[in-house]
């Protein structure tokens, strides 16, 4: 016989659950901008019949208008095209860095907090070293180390968020471990790994899974950030952060720092809002 976990729920009772959600406008809106950034990603060419790196010098510094929705730059270029082709490179660095976070942070926390003992106290110390070091700033050490490259910058950012996840994972495991399905699973002879894998762990990762989607947000930012301080991929790529960069010598045209700064904001406030339903909803 199997116990189940005590989260469970019926398949028609999610069915009236989701049938009677009423989602509120912000969370809508969200959804929407989080939907479009999607969208540019994966096809850029639906959105766009402009390209990234071609110009026309004639056409410089043009203001937003409904041929060029948000102007164009110094080389004549097509701003809203670049700022919708760089939406891949943003949101896949992005999943790396969550992914970096969620996997590593994730099992450090599964196992400091299932198995407790040394292993705890090794992990913890490991954590609290990690903790002590700003995030951006250790994100920054390690892309220096790496080398100048989004990709690095990704992977900076998910070591960096390693020691959130394991804190969060490690709460939420021995929060679980006191519960009676999992007593009750050890009485009819679960070992520990079918424990682990069967009980703790689903339980566990609904409150890493909320934090994962916040923490997608705050890593477009930080890629953002250190991409503005040159630490991702060179011109005449177009990451977010570099055309804030490249903008930011140009102020006489405003909208060349506007434009992709609005949509990083829209995006990160949209993941955070997303977060903040999901953990009212959990």
């Amino acid at each position: 016989m199997t116990l189940l976990p005590f989260s469970y729920t019926p398949p028609a009772a999610r069915v009236r659950w989701f049938a009677n959600l009423s989602l509120p406008f912000s969370v809508l809106l969200a959804f929407a901008v989080v939907a479009l950034v999607i969208g540019w990603s994966i096809a850029p060419g639906l959105f766009t019949s402009y390209g990234p790196f071609i110009g026309v010098p004639a056409e410089k510094l043009l203001g937003p208008s409904l041929k060029h929705w948000f102007g164009t730059d110094q080389l004549g270029r097509d701003l809203y095209a670049r700022v919708v082709y760089g939406t891949a490179s943003s949101v896949s660095s992005a999943l790396i860095a969550v992914a970096i976070g969620v996997v590593v942070g994730g099992l450090i926390g599964l196992l400091a907090g299932f198995l407790g003992g040394v292993v705890d106290i090794l992990f913890a110390r490991l954590v609290d070293v990690l903790l002590a070091i700003p995030s951006f700033l250790l994100a920054v050490i390690i892309v220096t180390a790496l080398g100048f490259d989004t990709i690095n910058a990704a992977i900076a950012t998910g070591v960096s968020a390693v020691a959130v996840f394991a804190r969060v994972m490690r709460s939420e495991v021995l929060k679980i471990r006191q519960a009676t399905f999992v007593e009750a699973s050890f009485l009819q002879g679960g070992s520990r790994s079918y424990v682990l894998l069967h009980h703790v762990l689903p339980n566990a990762s609904r409150s890493v899974l909320t934090l994962a989607v916040l923490h997608f947000g705050l890593s477009i930012l930080v890629i953002a950030s250190l991409a503005f301080l040159g630490y991702g991929d060179p011109p005449p790529a177009s990451d977010w952060g570099l055309l804030i960069s490249t903008g930011k010598d140009y102020l006489r045209w405003p909208w060349l720092v506007y434009a992709p700064a609005l949509v990083t904001i829209a995006t990160v406030l949209s993941m955070n809002r997303i977060s903040r339903w999901l953990r009212k909803t959990d």
